[in-house]
């Protein structure tokens, strides 16, 4: 049973991906990450000697420390963050727990340098989808360019932004499957609702209905965003909305129908 300012490795595997998901922060040694260079998704690195003042992203969080078992580090800096005031709780058994449990996990390497992606203007679908994907569970702080496609690459090289959905990207379609289900291969998001997600996502946007119930539903839905929002950012965080109920939906609800009046006449 996790103690008072604990939570297990489970709880928050269910608060990942989720708009108001904690914090996660990485405080592991430099021995520790070389073991095992992988972070839990939407998780990020500081040494542990960095939280005396608490940085400034943190203020205002909810926050979970994460160091290799969840032991002295881990416990230190969450006294520390809640010496200022900030709700911080540790990962019971840290990092070797998480894995230890066969948690999803993000390799160091699959990382981008930066936290700026960029891709074609007038997102529909696969567009608006990725984004989400990528702020819920590989970099929370992502930033998104959305411009003319003949300049994406061009962008993408000047800025130091990482393409997405272009042809002759790696982060794009391949084969009948779509940009989103290849993010969750390269970043290893084996996730039964992702999964779920990704059919009715890969469904909408390559045409293929016959794969999904869902998709004719989302793709009029997100062609309806696309006229009603001339902006894109704007588009993409309202469509953010609309990814995190799909995103409940395939994980709790996807069993669940509608019929009422019960029993009423045809």
């Amino acid at each position: 049973m996790p103690g008072p300012n604990q939570i297990t490795p489970a709880q928050l595997m269910r608060l990942i991906g989720l708009p108001d998901a904690p914090t996660i922060v990485d405080i592991r040694i430099a021995e520790d990450l070389t073991a095992d260079p992988r972070l839990i998704p939407g998780s990020f690195t500081l040494p542990h000697d960095r939280f005396d003042p608490a940085p400034t992203n943190l203020l205002g969080q909810k926050v979970i420390v994460v160091c290799q078992k969840g032991r002295k580090l881990s416990e230190g800096v969450a006294a520390l963050l809640r010496s200022q005031s900030i709700d911080a709780q540790v990962l019971e058994g840290g990092s070797m727990a998480w894995a230890g449990a066969g948690l999803p996990m993000i390799a160091f390497k699959a990382l981008p340098p930066t936290n700026l992606w960029v891709t074609r203007h007038r997102p529909k679908i696969d567009r608006i989808a990725c984004p989400w994907l990528i702020r819920r569970f590989i970099d929370p702080t992502a930033r998104f360019l959305f411009v003319a496609p003949s300049e994406v690459q061009s962008v993408a090289d000047r800025f130091n932004a990482t393409p997405f959905d272009i042809e002759d990207c790696f982060y794009s379609h391949r084969g009948d499957t779509c940009t989103f289900d290849s993010l969750i291969t390269e970043f290893a998001l084996h996730i039964d609702a992702l999964q779920r997600l990704a059919l009715v996502v890969r469904a909408a946007d390559t045409d293929r209905h016959d794969l999904s119930p869902q998709a004719a539903g989302l793709l009029a839905i997100s062609v309806g965003l696309s006229r009603q929002y001339r902006d894109d950012l704007e588009q993409l965080a309202v469509g953010m909305t609309i990814y995190d109920a799909l995103y409940r939906w395939a994980r709790d609800g996807h069993d669940e129908g509608h019929d009422w009046p019960v029993g009423r006449s045809v």
